[in-house]
């Protein structure tokens, strides 16, 4: 099993016993037992390359679901204390393995509320726009709920879009961001940054950012910096506190496997957690659980990020996620990055190794700079070719104007997932 560290893995052959070699080899295959595959109109198994967009159902979820129904159901209120699992704390169970996930210190991270909410609560705190300072700083290809997001809070500030955003793209003929490009506005115009917030990796090329280096060069022109890591978390190694980044938010519907519009996350550094001079916005499961059901006037807020709580814990949206982190807890982000790199190296080397013109792929070649995504280029936007690929049995996504986004996850992807896929692509690109 190759490393964070190494470089990128060696294949033999494009044939079925190569990937046959490297499925037998695979320390973590059994993992995907775990996990319901949909099925096509033949009642087999999909092709299922689209963790990157909705992770597949633990086969625990179910399980973990029905027992909370079950308490309600026998508790009622009382299921708020009492039970295995009380309600009032039931947040608490995933604060370590998520921690773990993204390389915080538990106190650091906390589940709630959804993606974009989130992002606008971490703004409210740490964009704070001066007459001088008050611009962001994001990428071209950002998702666009973080566009909306920037740009309506640009806007409740009574700032202009056009000039309250500054955009950082690829150079012309160049398929991602260069690191050096993106530091150079900061050194350049960091003065009038308030706030410096990227995808990381990036939903539409998969690029992974250096957050270090970016929240370093962002800090030292005294801009605040967070990550939107939607397609990092349960994906690629963050090491969210030693990047010292001020925030960092994520959903847990996609690597992370929660089920559809499932709970966000949020990371704020220690630095912050005891500042009470930051601006938030209050709720009262924010208050210090000792003095929560006091029914005071005041706010005496969590000397942790559950500060940034509002409501009670969803515990129905919650308790699929338990299934979830269980599986990472068990099989460890390292083994599943190292597993990772291999699986999308796999992908990477079957797609050229197809050598047709139509299709390239845009993500970078280095494995230290991408996650499990790579997205394929389609000539002339041609998606009748994505059409046909989901109508062999494969599922993925596309991303207009002319992206196919495969994402092979490795708690429950095989070899033999990718050689076929690449198989049914080749057959559909020389038919046409």
């Amino acid at each position: 099993m190759i490393t964070e560290h190494t470089t990128k893995p060696t294949f033999y052959s494009t044939g079925i016993e190569e990937a046959e070699r490297l499925d037998r080899e695979d320390q973590l295959s059994h993992f995907r037992e775990q996990f319901h595959f949909p099925k096509g109109e033949n009642g087999e198994d999909l092709i299922y390359l689209c963790g990157n967009s909705l992770g597949l159902q633990p086969k625990g979820a179910q399980d973990k679901v029905m027992k909370e129904m079950r308490d309600w159901k026998e508790l009622g209120v009382k299921g708020h204390f009492t039970g295995t699992t009380p309600w009032t704390t039931f947040h608490e169970l995933v604060n370590q393995p998520m921690a773990d996930i993204v390389g915080a210190k538990p106190e650091e991270v906390v589940v709630m509320n959804t993606l974009t909410v989130n992002l606008h609560l971490m703004m409210v705190s740490f964009y704070r726009p001066t007459e001088n300072r008050y611009k962001i700083l994001m990428e071209k290809e950002a998702f666009p709920s973080d566009k909306y997001a920037v740009q309506s809070q640009l806007k409740f500030h009574g700032y202009g879009i056009d000039d309250g955003i500054i955009e950082i793209e690829a150079r012309d003929g160049e398929k991602s961001i260069r690191l050096e490009d993106l530091l150079d506005i900061v050194d350049k115009r960091g003065d009038e940054i308030a706030l410096i917030i990227l995808g990381n990796p990036n939903y539409f090329t998969g690029e992974v950012f250096d957050m270090k280096a970016i929240t370093e060069a962002g800090h030292k022109k005294g801009c605040m910096v967070g990550f939107d890591c939607a397609h990092g978390a349960g994906n690629i190694i963050l090491n969210l506190h030693n990047t010292g980044a001020d925030f960092a938010v994520w959903c847990t519907y996609k690597y992370m496997n929660s089920g559809p519009g499932s709970l966000g996350g949020v990371f704020v550094h220690e630095r912050h957690l005891k500042d009470n001079d930051i601006p938030k916005l209050a709720g009262w499961w924010g208050q210090d659980k000792a003095r929560r059901f006091l029914m005071e006037d005041e706010f005496h807020p969590s000397p942790t990020v559950e500060s940034w709580q509002m409501s009670n814990a969803p515990i129905l949206s919650f308790a699929p996620m338990i299934a979830s982190v269980e599986l990472f807890s068990e099989a460890g982000m390292h083994k599943l990055r190292s597993k990772a790199i291999q699986l999308t190296s796999y992908l990477e080397f079957l797609i050229n190794s197809l050598n047709q013109p139509a299709i390239s792929i845009i993500t970078p070649e280095d494995p230290q700079k991408r996650g499990c995504q790579l997205s394929i280029r389609i000539k002339d936007g041609d998606k009748k070719i994505y059409h046909k690929i989901r109508e062999s049995g494969v599922i993925l996504d596309w991303r207009e104007p002319n992206i196919i986004r495969a994402a092979p996850t490795p708690l429950y992807n095989s070899y033999r997932d990718v050689y076929e896929f690449i198989k049914r692509l080749n057959g559909i690109l020389e038919y046409n």
